[in-house]
């Protein structure tokens, strides 16, 4: 791919990037959107599976449907954007707001994350919120009890309905905000509140580069669009990020 004198002039100057991310650059570890073609679960309403309403009614179910997620994210490894990502860290000052709770981009390397979602990895107590890793639940017999108070032990990820984690929404807010450069990475940007924040980083002042597989809501905000594999254009950005810091 060759890149505009633009946009390579702004790498080279650059000092913050951030990267907005969302399904498609999990896409290419193999992970499916929300109801991919797993089967019976197709045949599930998404206010089944994925609210507390649903949990409440079934909490057996919901727990063995994130448990099937929970595996094919364990399956599954950061792949070459998630890592081109994480390399970019040793060149800027680079911080991820994530739609995803599959926990690729701190398995790839990278340090400063923000999930807007939740991670699926996590889990806690809908009474007391106490949080609970994997290694500490009994996963063998249905929606497990919490040791301490007795209540529903629920996966730590938004659910329909419910609110965004203020401090990671605020956070990447800031973080999108003060950057230089803004990247939308696998995402169409029709997922709200969250798809605000890149459009707050160029309102102030960020140079904004979508990289998506086809045009989206967001093109008409970018100041620069890259149609293709996420993978693969992150990859030939790092490629390029390395010959102007080896050549300045």
């Amino acid at each position: 791919m060759e890149f505009s004198a633009k946009f390579i002039n702004k790498l080279k100057y650059t000092k913050r990037l951030v990267f907005f991310t969302g399904a498609g650059i999990s896409a290419e570890s193999g992970i499916s959107t929300f109801r991919g073609l797993d089967g019976i679960w197709n045949k599930m309403k998404p206010e089944e599976l994925a609210s507390i309403d649903g949990f409440m009614k079934n909490p057996d179910l919901v727990w063995q449907w994130y448990q099937h997620r929970r595996q094919i994210v364990q399956d599954s490894k950061p792949n070459a954007g998630h890592i081109a990502i994480a390399e970019l860290d040793n060149y800027y000052d680079v911080t991820v707001v994530t739609q995803n709770v599959d926990n690729l981009h701190r398995r790839a390397g990278s340090s400063k994350v923000f999930e807007l979602h939740g991670n699926i990895e996590r889990n806690f107590c809908i009474d007391c919120k106490f949080p609970f890793s994997e290694t500490e639940l009994n996963l063998e017999s249905g929606n497990p009890k919490c040791k301490n108070c007795g209540g529903r032990i629920r996966p730590d990820v938004v659910w329909f309905g419910e609110m965004l984690p203020q401090d990671q929404f605020s956070g990447g807010q800031s973080v999108a905000e003060s950057s230089d450069i803004c990247f939308i990475v696998g995402t169409s940007g029709l997922v709200y509140p969250a798809a605000y924040i890149p459009i707050e980083a160029k309102q102030a002042g960020a140079f904004l580069v979508e990289i998506n597989i086809e045009n989206t809501e967001m093109s008409c905000f970018a100041d620069e669009s890259f149609i293709g594999k996420s993978a693969s254009i992150l990859t030939e950005i790092l490629t390029e990020v390395k010959k102007i810091k080896t050549n300045s």
